[in-house]
């Protein structure tokens, strides 16, 4: 039987077997969207990942033979714990062989370190933020990925049971056609919350979504998302960061805000023409061609689809239609730019509210992942 060793990521070298896993993975898997390494090597750095002040985080690699077979992150959100009085310690970034060996020495290692901090129970995949990708797929591995949710193999889901993970919540992934015209209940209702309630929708520029605009959508989300499960706040810090790393990619017309009759924003939907054929393209690296790649897509705006990153409703306006606006707005100008369908981020499947606005679009529901969890062994 070979040696299966982890170790914590401590030096160069542990680093970049850290980064590079992937390639062993995915090799021969067209699905795959990668991740950008030069983004997860920032995931571990003070200075440009804010949800260290914090958390506390700690990668490591499994190496069988002395050649690198597996990874996973350990990471201790102490903000998230504390809003929903749990002790839990989240597991992401995880990849692996096919060996349950390997699986369960990576999983034990952050179960183990996560009990050194005082956590009972392990949890994942999750990242930092609810805007991090999170949840395992275990179903439709034939489609493609995107570039904001997990791809895995299907042997992912079996280890995870076979080492007593149990499911902790499901996500469902939305996919519709763009019609040509806007359905009658979304016109209506629009048309009726213009009139009535004196909603509008507005556009902003890149400039002023790098701003004070920018931010106000993030507090609309850290609003609205408060009873997500798992959400934490975002610090102005991390939105920041955020605005830095995903303004520059949007075409403000997909991005429709709704205001009131003050002003205030009230609604807030961001989409993006998807860039998942042009990461897959870099292979996850910026040089020496890939930033060639992302600028050709940035520029032409070809993509035939969109991802549609968020879509978030202040609590007093939910339930008000609000999310026909969005629609009514939308579905004209991908029209116009030659979107022929969207993909929404992973939802609750639990959230019915969300799921059901989406049914006069005929919609199909995809890509199902999953939050896994069971409860630390002590090794005493």
């Amino acid at each position: 039987m070979k040696k299966i060793e982890v170790r914590r990521v401590k030096r160069r070298r542990e680093m970049v077997d850290f980064v590079r896993l992937p390639r062993l993975i995915y090799r021969d898997v067209p699905q795959y969207v990668p991740d950008m390494e030069k983004d997860i090597r920032q995931l571990f750095s003070t200075t440009a990942n804010p949800g260290l002040e914090f958390s506390d985080i700690q990668p490591f690699v499994a190496y069988r033979d002395g050649e690198a077979v597996g990874r996973i992150v350990g990471i201790v959100n102490r903000k998230a714990n504390e809003k929903w009085n749990v002790r839990n310690v989240r597991f992401s970034l995880i990849e692996f062989v096919d060996d349950l060996e390997v699986s369960r020495a990576l999983t034990e290692a952050v179960a183990q370190w996560g009990a050194s901090l005082g956590m009972d129970c392990i949890e994942g995949p999750l990242g930092i933020t609810d805007f991090d990708k999170e949840g395992m797929l275990v179903e439709d591995f034939d489609l493609t990925g995107s570039m904001t949710a997990i791809y895995n193999p299907d042997y992912y889901p079996r280890h995870m049971e076979a080492l007593g993970f149990e499911k902790e919540v499901d996500w469902l992934q939305v996919r519709i056609d763009v019609p040509e015209q806007v359905p009658a209940k979304y016109a209506r209702v629009a048309s009726y919350l213009r009139e009535s309630a004196g909603l509008s929708v507005r556009k902003y520029t890149a400039k002023q979504l790098m701003g004070q605009a920018g931010h106000d959508v993030f507090a609309l989300l850290n609003e609205a998302y408060a009873p997500i499960f798992g959400f934490s706040e975002l610090s102005d810090k991390q939105v920041d960061e955020f605005l830095r790393q995903y303004v520059r990619l949007l075409d403000p017309r997909f991005v429709p805000v709704v205001v009131n009759q003050s002003g205030e924003m009230v609604g807030a939907a961001v989409t993006v023409a998807s860039l998942a054929e042009a990461i897959q393209k870099t292979g996850g690296r910026m040089y020496p061609t890939g930033w060639w790649h992302l600028l050709k897509a940035l520029k032409r705006r070809s993509s035939d689809h969109v991802e549609m990153l968020l879509i978030a409703v202040r609590p007093d306006y939910q339930g008000l239609g609000v999310n026909a606006m969005f629609f009514d707005d939308l579905i004209p100008i991908y029209n116009e730019c030659g979107i022929r369908w969207a993909e929404t981020g992973p939802q609750l499947e639990n959230n019915l509210r969300e799921l059901s606005q989406w049914k006069p679009l005929g919609p199909k529901f995809v890509k199902r992942r999953r939050c896994y969890m069971r409860k630390v062994k002590s090794e005493a």
